[in-house]
């Protein structure tokens, strides 16, 4: 089989880095390093949906705009929380 995603452009740099900064992310949140982790997840998920818009990839925008959606919860939650 054939890959179709892009190899080498701009997208495939974005891709792996926002993969990596999602894996520490997960890392971080299995270590229970609050609230570093949200950000760093965040910001993997932020970097996939700017992946999906890249390759109009409906499937990816959503998950991550879903999951960044949530994540923002957490992030406001704590920050309603400390004042």
């Amino acid at each position: 089989m054939d890959k179709v995603t892009p190899i080498g452009d701009f997208s495939w740099y974005v891709k792996w880095i926002s993969s990596i900064v999602l894996i520490a992310g997960l890392l971080l949140r299995s270590a229970m390093i609050q609230p570093l982790d949200l950000y760093v997840t965040l910001l993997g998920s932020i970097g996939w949906t700017y992946v999906g818009l890249l390759w109009h990839d409906r499937a990816i925008i959503v998950i991550n705009v879903v999951a960044s959606t949530i994540l923002i919860g957490g992030i406001l939650t704590l920050w309603i929380g400390k004042l």
